[in-house]
């Protein structure tokens, strides 16, 4: 796991602090600033419903038991206060539900300060997925690459351009991989299982598709025939929510009796694709580029 850098920027981890006492330090800024931003979903806040507790299940890694009565997982990014008023790019953190708003458990993402302003969407980082126990269950580990990404996808025909992330659990190891695979004009990806072995892929929507006013969906394919079992959809929020924060919301929809390790490496691609399609149009707006709908 790479260290945290020290810096004495808002949201900065000190050095040495193990992905429990983050997840504590995350939960105590979002609750500070709760009176500035309504509606925000805390966690855990006083009253915040969280699905039951199933109980262990042999062969499903630990904390993953809630994946294997759901077919849908809703993953909504808290936008940070001083994010909206500065630009400055914090620490990605997310809340995940199921279909009925039960929450099943809360990511964070680690990375290097110097990354995340210079290299924007680009940069490498872990992300923390954890339950309401404080157990970690997935990590999602991402390297640095400078090229590639969003709808330069022929860029993925370059072995060394190919963007990726890693799914591990501390009680299984490594679940599967996501790597993006070569495309013109639209990204697309192959999800694939432990054993290196291409399960499922997913073909994006072209760029123009990426700046219509409308949800952008990612189907997901079997590699063996093509038949679409399901897809990662990202939630268009609205002109206004669009328009001014990066606050993304998709929806993952798998079929109910997949293998719950597969759904925990869908869970994965959702966030390669958040930073690789809409972190980059967030950047480009912010930077006085063209406009683009993001969330």
């Amino acid at each position: 796991m790479q260290q945290p850098v020290i810096n004495q920027q808002p949201g900065y981890n000190p050095q040495g602090m193990n992905p429990v006492q983050q997840f504590e330090m995350h939960q105590q800024q979002h609750q500070q600033a709760i009176t500035t931003q309504p509606g925000v979903f805390v966690q855990p806040a006083p009253g915040s419903v969280w699905m039951p507790m199933p109980p262990a299940i042999q062969g499903v890694p630990t904390g993953l038991e809630y994946l294997t009565y759901l077919d849908t997982i809703m993953v909504h990014q808290i936008k940070e206060l001083i994010e909206i008023v500065t630009d400055w790019e914090t620490k990605n953190k997310y809340v995940l539900k199921n279909a009925n708003g039960e929450q099943c458990y809360y990511a964070f993402e680690e990375s290097g300060c110097c990354e995340r302003q210079c290299c924007g969407p680009q940069r490498g980082f872990v992300m923390h997925i954890v339950d309401n126990f404080k157990r970690e269950v997935l990590t999602i580990k991402r390297e640095f690459k400078c090229c590639g990404g969003g709808c330069c996808g022929c860029l993925a025909c370059i072995g060394c351009c190919q963007q990726e992330c890693i799914i591990e659990t501390p009680s299984m190891g490594v679940l599967g991989i996501i790597r993006q695979r070569c495309g013109c004009m639209s990204s697309n990806y192959d999800i694939m299982d432990g054993d290196g072995n291409v399960i499922f892929q997913i073909d994006g929507p072209c760029c123009c598709m990426l700046c219509g006013c409308q949800d952008k969906e990612f189907p997901i394919k079997t590699a063996n025939n093509g038949t679409v079992v399901g897809a990662i959809t990202k939630k268009w929020g609205g002109c206004f929510r669009e328009a001014f924060t990066d606050a993304d919301t998709f929806a993952v929809n798998f079929p109910g009796d997949l293998d719950v390790k597969l759904k925990g490496v869908l869970i994965g691609a959702t966030f390669l694709i958040d930073f690789m399609e809409f972190e980059q149009q967030s950047q480009n707006r912010n930077n006085g580029g063209a406009y683009y709908s993001s969330s």
